[in-house]
Parts: C-alpha cells; structure tokens; sequence
C-alpha cells in the first residue's frame, strides 16, 4: 500500500478497527457529531472489515449471479458525544451468518470511552432485492472471524 493510499483499518484478532476522524462537516452547530453520522462510521467499519477480509463489494456486484448487502435491522445505543478534533475508533465484528443474514456488533470508542453501539443484522440479497445465502467463499474468507 502506498502513503496515498486510504486506510482500510485493521484487525485485532476477530475485531476490525477502523480510524475516524471527526472533521466540521460531521458535526452540528454545537460542535457535536449529527447522530445521523454515525452510520456512516459504522457502514464504514462495515465495508472496510469486508474489504481487508478479501471480500470486495465490486466483485459482487459484477459476479455472475450479483449480490449486495442490504440491513434488515439495527439496534443503536448512544452513550456519549463525539466531538470535533475527536479520533474515534469503529470497532467491528461479523458474528456470525445464519441463511442469507449475516450479525455483525459495533462499537465507535474515543480511546477507552464508548461513544455508542449498534447490532446490525445484514442480508445478502440479488440485485432484484430476493435474500440469497452468501458464497461459499465469502463464508470461507469470514469463517476466521466469527464468534465461535
């Protein structure tokens, strides 16, 4: 990877940590994060965990039987504020997969601070919106994963 190349974050161990800076355009007139944004974070973490695990959203969307992920459910709880200046960190990670739906939990900290949570349920759908059961070998690159 380059120095201009963005960071995809890391693992540690079964958790991906993905960086987050919060700029001026995150926030809202008092300085504090819009909650609105915070799924952007955690899409991010999302996307980012998938992309270091070797599972890219291009491919799937030009596979020959193209999928995408689309979320059923979330379950968000907000414990503090983030601010501007503030380094975040989007912790994530994908739990397990059951059929076409895939549980992942998240956590955005400011160091050792919870900022706030979410559960995600996420499904595997065709480009015509009918549920389809992950890949083999998406299964196989996120098997590592998973809480076992």
């Amino acid at each position: 990877m380059s120095a201009d190349t963005p960071s995809a974050g890391r693992f540690d161990g079964r958790v991906h940590i993905l960086p987050v800076r919060i700029y001026y355009e995150d926030t809202d007139f008092s300085g504090i994060v819009y909650h609105a944004n915070y799924l952007r974070y955690f899409e991010r973490g999302r996307s980012d965990f998938l992309r270091v695990a070797g599972v890219h959203h291009r491919e799937l969307a030009q596979a020959a039987a193209p999928i995408a992920f689309a979320i059923r459910r979330m379950e968000i709880g907000f414990e503090r504020a983030a601010r501007i200046d503030d380094a975040l960190a989007v912790h994530t990670a994908y739990d397990s997969v059951e059929g076409p739906r895939m549980m992942v939990s998240q956590t955005i900290l400011r160091g050792e601070d919870t900022i706030a949570r979410v559960a995600v349920e996420a499904c595997i759908i065709s480009l015509d919106g009918k549920p389809k059961r992950p890949p083999k070998e998406i299964v196989e690159k996120l098997r590592p994963y998973f809480r076992r």
